[in-house]
């Protein structure tokens, strides 16, 4: 088959290229950055897939027996992209997400009902927040008058650079352990149910998918079946943070409420996700691959962590989040650290609560922030 992947260079894109071409089919994969293949059957395209023209030379390659989107595309434009995607393949599959789903107790299967179905925050609704973007994304395939497309929902996916505890990113957590800071988590998320999925299992199950009739005009969820709470998964991470420092306990801090309520922008994320429990019904997919042989989460989130630990790098960091665990914890990152002057700026606002500074004259805050950069 010939399968076109776009943005197929994360979690999930980079197993399942593995997978795929390791199946003998060729497959193209769009990516902004040049890639180089050792294989034949992997061909890279450099260009956004969210550009309609870089697109479309994409498309037009060949009919394509399958293409797999892991794009994040903005509503108006994937309305419009739509009909050339679902009319350029055999079978188009779709990456929402689990995130979907309205809070439910028990297991959520396929048909939980979505937040954008029965949510009546009005607030919220107004928004374009990434579990109601993916709902609307999913109604326009349904309305779509199509029905060779397929809609797989992730949940929370991990890899060896891609380590969550709640709403943070390793850049929010493990990089604070590594610098000798104290992690900062919160009692609202501990108990919390979760279910971590390494990212090559999801792409197993997403490999499964295509070219099964059967899965035209269907929606899966693609997770692990062994649902963890927040603070078990911290404990692994600490047992394993331990290790490597050679026994040195990580110092951790339960705050009452997330920090991450203090930005308007993250909020939503918790209120809608990580303050559900989340434990899956995954009937549905087993129907295509063996769930029973994914990945273990205590195992997995562990083995990815060492391996991160032999060579770690991060992405940007957060310097607002920075700021505010900081200023929680009582603890101050070097100012050395922080690579522009906008982010230090930023970072001494939320730190030292200086945003009230801001309405005095620019030079009487200024002096305030050269003082504090003299004692970084």
């Amino acid at each position: 088959m010939y399968i076109l992947v776009l943005g197929g260079t994360g979690a999930m894109g980079v197993p399942l290229v593995r997978i795929l071409s390791g199946q003998n089919n060729v497959v193209y994969v769009t990516s902004r950055k040049a890639h180089t293949s050792g294989d034949d059957r992997v061909k890279y395209l450099q260009g956004n897939a969210l550009d309609r023209k870089f697109l479309l030379e994409c498309l037009s390659l060949c009919q394509w027996d399958a293409i797999v989107d892991f794009m994040v595309h903005p509503l108006h434009e994937f309305e419009e992209v739509v009909p050339f995607l679902l009319g350029h393949t055999k079978q188009y599959i779709y990456i929402s997400s689990s995130r979907v789903y309205a809070e439910t107790p028990g297991k959520i299967s396929e048909d939980t009902p979505r937040l954008l179905d029965v949510s009546e925050d009005a607030a919220y609704l107004a928004t374009e927040e990434y579990a109601l973007a993916k709902a609307r994304e999913e109604n326009v395939l349904r309305n779509s008058g199509h029905m060779n497309y397929t809609i797989v929902r992730p949940y929370i996916t991990y890899n060896t650079y891609r380590l969550q505890l709640g709403t943070l990113e390793k850049e929010s957590w493990l990089y604070r352990a590594l610098h000798g800071r104290t992690i900062v988590f919160s009692k609202d998320l501990v108990d919390k149910q979760t279910t971590m999925t390494l990212g090559d299992d999801v792409s197993k199950g997403i490999a499964s998918l295509i070219g099964k009739e059967q899965a035209l005009g269907e929606a899966f969820h693609i997770t692990c079946d062994k649902p963890m709470s927040w603070g078990e998964v911290l404990s692994v991470y600490l047992k394993v943070l331990e290790q490597h420092s050679g026994g040195r306990k990580v110092p951790v801090l339960l705050t009452e409420k997330s920090t991450n309520l203090v930005f308007p922008w993250k909020r939503y994320q918790l209120l809608y996700c990580r303050y559900f429990n989340r434990c899956f019904d995954n009937s549905k997919i087993s129907r295509f691959c063996d769930v029973q042989e994914f990945t273990s989460p205590e195992a997995g989130i562990a083995q990815c962590l060492h391996s991160f630990l032999e060579a770690p790098r991060f992405g940007a960091v957060d310097w607002y989040i920075e700021a505010v665990n900081d200023r929680v914890s009582g603890e101050r990152t070097p100012l050395h650290e922080i690579p522009s002057l906008r982010d230090r700026i930023n970072y001494l606002s939320y730190r030292y609560r200086l945003l009230g500074y801001c309405l005095y004259p620019v030079k009487a805050f200024l002096g305030i922030v050269k003082k504090i950069c003299k004692k970084g």
